[in-house]
């Protein structure tokens, strides 16, 4: 199959590319990573200014109403600048309102998230949970018309600063829970990527309103999880490609023994290797997101095939990355690290690799089995 970029999709990336170089230089990225919440307030109220709140979102919620390849050439340009931002976890939350809330629900959390005056994000594992995917333990405990919610949920990304949380239940249902209901309480984890912070949030008899309970269940919410996956590993695969270009660029300047390293087969046959899993996880990627705009029945498998492929390229690259630095590579002053770190991170979220080929396989070998 012929795929190209369309001139609109070009531009978004180029405008990406541009506002994110000038926006997340290396010091300034590491200022907001070091800082105390980790959130660039004025950075997110120009990315929302360009549209990119809403980007997938639907126009008559105020978003732009573009597709799932508009929201990978995006999420790419953003794990390429490892941009310290909440757009990931917003849009999650967006495409889940999009899908499956009500009309109501969309007008009252849905357009502020779209226009990017609020934040959303999603409160999914929980706390001495396996993390797989779709199995929530948290039970919602009738309350009159409502429902309230006990216990833990942690990994949550970029929770400071969000206007509310959707919670997921044991049952496959998503209830909104505002920042600052009574009971909710925000605690921040260490985690390895510190341009992405983590919380748990504790829920202690929070009562949520029948009205902030989504219509939805279980399924719906599966296909905005294998969207959220399509592009965090966009995102992966950024990471993968920057630091394939911090490696070619380093190959090219030092030299050894008079000569360039990179004219050296250890070398140049690593950086080969490097450019072989940043253009196949970008492939997988764009793949997918074509599946989910055209040929959703094929988003499941192809969905999974790219979080798998791109889960593993997006820290293997930078590994490998640091490798050709050599020496200073490994040193804190060196950015490698970080985006070494945000692989990693990036791997374990929305299903890590070794689940998401457990996924293909199932989907491969039991049609032929049966």
């Amino acid at each position: 199959m012929y795929f190209d970029l369309t001139d609109e999709q070009e531009a978004i990336r180029s405008t990406a590319r541009d506002f994110l170089a000038s926006r997340f230089k290396s010091e300034r990225m590491r200022e907001i990573a070091g800082s105390e919440d980790g959130v660039d307030s004025a950075g997110w109220v120009e990315m929302a200014e360009l549209g990119w709140a809403g980007l997938a979102l639907p126009e008559e919620w105020g978003g732009q109403g573009l597709g799932t390849v508009d929201l990978a050439v995006l999420f790419e340009e953003m794990g390429y600048a490892l941009a310290p931002s909440p757009l990931f976890s917003n849009t999650v939350v967006g495409l889940a309102l999009a899908r499956s809330g009500s009309e109501e629900q969309k007008e009252r959390w849905l357009r502020p998230l779209a226009e990017g005056t609020a934040r959303g994000t999603q409160a999914m594992v929980d706390a001495g949970s396996t993390g797989t995917p779709g199995a929530y333990p948290m039970k919602d405990e009738a309350d009159g018309d409502g429902v309230v919610l006990n216990g833990k949920k942690q990994l949550v990304a970029d929770a400071a600063g969000a206007a509310f949380f959707l919670v997921a239940t044991a049952d496959g249902r998503r209830h909104i829970v505002p920042a600052d209901a009574a009971g909710v309480s925000v605690a921040p984890e260490i985690s390895i990527d510190t341009t992405r912070r983590l919380s748990t949030v504790t829920f202690e008899g929070v009562h949520v309103p029948a009205e902030q309970t989504l219509p939805g269940h279980g399924a719906e919410f599966g296909a905005v999880f294998l969207r959220g996956a399509v592009a965090l590993a966009a995102e992966s695969t950024g990471v993968a490609q920057r630091a394939l270009d911090m490696a070619v660029a380093y190959a090219k300047d030092r030299e050894q023994f008079g000569r360039p390293i990179g004219a050296y087969q250890a070398v140049s046959h690593r950086c080969a290797q490097m450019l072989l899993e940043t253009e196949n996880s970008r492939s997988a990627v764009y793949g997918a997101a074509w599946a989910a705009d055209a040929d959703p029945d094929a988003l499941p498998l192809a969905a999974s095939m790219a979080k798998a492929y791109a889960s593993d390229a997006g820290w293997r690259v930078p590994d490998a990355s640091i490798q050709v630095h050599g020496g200073i590579g490994f040193t804190w002053e060196h950015d490698l690290h970080l985006f070494l770190k945000r692989g990693r991170a990036n791997a374990s979220m929305f299903g890590d690799a070794r689940w998401h080929r457990e996924q293909v396989a199932k989907r491969v070998l039991a049609p032929a089995a049966a």
